[in-house]
């Protein structure tokens, strides 16, 4: 062993062992949708100026607030977090009622504390004095109430209790120095009016409504007001307004109104955009799943690797092991959030990490075909050396996919994007590093030398052996290929025209209920329970949980609480014990914001993609490329359009993954069009564009199963919760497949004709292949 491979496989050795220490030292987080709980999504406005746009700084400092109000609810590790400028996300883990929540969460808080002036007659008097005006009491008497005296600045602390030999509820009140001056002469002012006259009354106010409205003592002299600054606010309170009253105080007014806005433009105070509840056992069951389906297709993938390479395919399989420690253990380390679409994200990077050795080990193949006297270690280090552009090009474009995920995505789609950048960084660090030091330690050794056949590069293979003998001319029917796609093309938007795009909530708008019944109960028969609710227009459907069960899906436009309890009850009639599962509500203005998001993010995702391979290739690769990638995609959705599959914001996160899957495949061969291009002085653009797709064809089909072997097991075995997302991708990736070579091959040889990519290439300095750098 050289000295520079023993210094390699030392370096291997300390970051296994640093990433195993830290998967067993570090918790993760996971998500609501696998650990169980309830989402809420709040618009923040200023309730003072509604037209103005709030500062990122502004709701910050609502969040500060907001963190006192839920760690004073009791709930374990919840998440607040700003997206963008103006929302909040609240993560409850493990709540699954969060109306109580709710009531806590979405008050702005003003207390403000007033004199009563009189009684008046109706709520629309007007007040005798400019500053004062006409308010309804808790009574729902009107009152006339002057200037605010005292607000909730002023109160230090505020705690729920029963007062000695009492029975009720009430809140104490301790007011900071300030407060209890201002309230002192506040009850000094009013004890000067006569008893049981309302002008002896202090208004207690929140949210522009009054709490309580009390008679100062009748102890009380004139100018003679409470002093100590302390009170209690009276207002025949349960235990549990009590409390969240308390709540509400202790943590101070929002700076900020949360909310949403409804169809109409209208703020709705404290009313989330988007409301999800999701059951612990979902969790369960999805990562079981996820963690089976990734194990089984690691196990095929594997099998298949070393069935086709031998000896360096078991080696690139004990480095791709080593992904799932590295990509969990940088999860950790960067604290993202686990969810349900980043496992899938996890499992989707393992066909990248393939695909990077297969590239490796074809160019290792070629070059020993070529030179076999140069030994097995020199062909292994050339093989690594010239995939080298190919391997980050395609990863470059997968990682710009994932960061548009990040950037306009929301939820747990914005975690798959995440998820999917670290699996991608994981997985070459496993195919590039490991996978490396592995190999070039195995094929230097002497018994292996002398026996060149067990490392499965001494030949080309049968694939490439078979396509050389036979030399297809694809190039020759490239009109016939473009025909094909434009028929399919043309069926894909047939099908969203004719059948229409069954969006998910995320878009539409509206609430979606999960139930699970202890008997099987048709969509026909639950439909009789959603309709004598009152809801005939609602989409009800069977779906399929991860753990194979089946469940009633209900979503429309708006469910009460009363019409949930009233399906629920119904439910049980026809099928016995009910459980609801899962609640999302969205509101509708979100909805239109993320399908103008969704399309926005797949635009930029084309045009970075075309930008950077018009960079890296040219203009005409570039665009040919993103056509093909605009292809991939509306088949996918023609597909799902023409099967009613549900148009989601997993969907989106699956679009935008099969764009950076095609661009993956076009990129490779594109790679070794420009190679033999720009490296020979014979033949035509279309002769060389159908060698260079021949010599990568065994490539494409050895990546193509592998991830395919993933993809399957994920369709087949993840349940609802991925069986759309994985499905997506494997047609995705095999649509990708066909459009590559029937594709973007043709289009890039018509665009050939209108400007030539030219043969001559930059002079690049090549480092000797037994240098550990690549070529630069």
């Amino acid at each position: 062993m050289s000295r520079g491979a023993f210094l390699r496989l030392l370096l291997v050795i300390g970051l296994l062992g640093g990433c195993f220490w830290l998967s067993v030292e570090k918790e993760p987080r996971l998500g609501i949708d696998l650990r169980g709980g309830s989402q809420l999504m709040y618009q923040a406005q200023d309730p003072e100026n509604p037209d103005d746009e709030v500062t990122a700084s502004e709701v910050d400092r609502t969040l500060e607030v907001l963190r006192g109000r839920v760690d004073s609810l009791g709930v374990s590790e919840p998440t607040l977090v700003r997206v963008g400028d103006d929302r909040i996300l609240v993560e409850l883990p493990d709540v699954q009622d969060p109306e109580a929540a709710k009531e806590v969460i979405g008050k702005t808080a003003r207390l403000t504390m007033h004199p009563v002036v009189s009684a008046a007659q109706s709520t629309q008097a007007k007040p005798s004095k400019a500053g004062n005006r006409v308010i309804a009491d808790e009574d729902g008497q009107p009152i006339e109430i002057g200037k605010t005296r005292i607000t909730g600045d002023q109160i230090k602390s505020a705690e729920a209790g029963v007062p000695q030999n009492q029975v009720k509820w009430v809140v104490n009140i301790d007011f900071d120095g300030d407060g209890g001056k201002a309230y002192k002469k506040l009850t000094g002012e009013q004890a000067c009016a006569p008893v049981n006259d309302p002008a002896r009354r202090i208004a207690i106010v929140l949210d522009n409504k009054v709490i309580s409205s009390p008679q100062v003592d009748e102890s009380l002299s004139c100018n003679n007001g409470i002093s100590g600054g302390k009170t209690e606010i009276n207002g025949n309170f349960t235990e549990k307004d009590a409390r969240d009253l308390s709540v509400l105080i202790e943590g101070g007014a929002l700076p900020l109104a949360l909310g949403s806005v409804d169809e109409n433009g209208k703020f709705l105070t404290g009313v989330p955009m988007q409301d999800s509840v999701v059951g612990p056992t979902l969790g369960d069951a999805a990562i079981k799943a996820s963690i089976e389906a990734g194990i089984i297709g690691l196990i095929l993938t594997g099998l298949f690797i070393i069935i086709v390479y031998r000896l360096v395919g078991f080696l690139a399989t004990m480095a791709l092991a080593s992904y799932a420690l590295l990509a969990y253990a940088m999860t950790l380390a960067v604290g993202a959030t686990l969810t349900l679409p980043g496992l899938a994200g996890f499992v989707l990077a393992i066909g990248l990490a393939i695909d990077a050795n297969v590239l490796v080990f074809e160019r290792a193949r070629e070059e020993y075909a070529e030179n076999p006297k140069a030994g097995m270690r020199r062909a292994l280090q050339v093989g690594f050396n010239k995939a080298w552009t190919a391997i980050i090009d395609s990863n470059v474009t997968t990682l710009l996919a994932a960061l548009l995920l990040f950037i306009f995505a929301s939820g747990s789609v914005k975690g798959f994007g995440v998820t999917l950048s670290i699996g991608v960084i994981a997985s070459m660090i496993s195919a590039l590093v490991i996978a490396r030091v592995l190999t070039e330690i195995a094929v230097s050794s002497r018994p292996v030398a002398r026996r060149p056949h067990i490392t499965g590069l001494s030949n080309v293979g049968r694939v490439r052996t078979w396509l050389t003998k036979k030399d297809p001319q694809i190039m020759k029917r490239r009109k016939t290929w473009m025909v094909v796609s434009v028929l399919a093309t043309l069926f894909a938007i047939g099908g969203i025209a004719s059948q229409g795009l069954n969006l998910g909530l995320e878009f539409t708008g509206g609430r979606t209920i999960e139930y699970s019944t202890a008997k099987d109960i048709s969509a026909d028969e639950a439909r009789e329970s959603v309709v004598d609710a009152g809801l005939p227009e609602a989409v009800v459907q069977k779906v399929k949980a991860s753990d194979g069960t089946e469940r009633v899906s209900i979503r429309a436009g708006e469910i009460t609480n009363e019409q949930r309890d009233q399906i629920a009850e119904g439910l049980e009639k026809q099928a016995g014990k009910v459980e609801q599962v899962t609640d999302d509500t969205v509101a509708a203005s979100l909805g239109q914001e993320l399908k103008e998001k969704a399309l926005i993010a797949f635009l930029i995702a084309l045009a970075a993609q075309m930008l950077y391979l018009a960079i890296r290739f040219h203009w005409t690769f570039a665009l040919s490329a993103v056509a093909s990638m605009a292809h991939d995609v509306l088949l996918v959705t023609g597909i799902f359009a023409w099967f009613g599959k549900p148009i989601d914001g997993i969907f989106l996160a699956a679009a935008l993954t099969i764009v950076g899957l095609s661009v993956n495949d076009t990129v490779v061969v594109f790679d070794r069009i420009r190679e033999r291009w720009q490296g020979t002085k014979t033949g035509t653009f279309d002769e060389v564009a159908n060698k260079a797709m021949i010599e990568t064809m065994p490539r494409t089909v050895n990546t193509g199963l592998g991830a395919m072997f993933i993809l399957g097991a994920l369709t087949f075995m993840s349940g609802d919760s991925l069986e759309d997302f994985a499905l997506a991708l494997l047609l995705g990736l095999i649509i990708g497949t066909y459009s590559t070579v029937f594709v973007a091959t043709p289009l890039a040889s018509y665009l050939q004709q209108v400007q030539p990519f030219s043969r001559e290439k930059k002079e690049r300095k090549e480092r000797d292949p037994s240098d550990s750098g690549a070529v630069v």
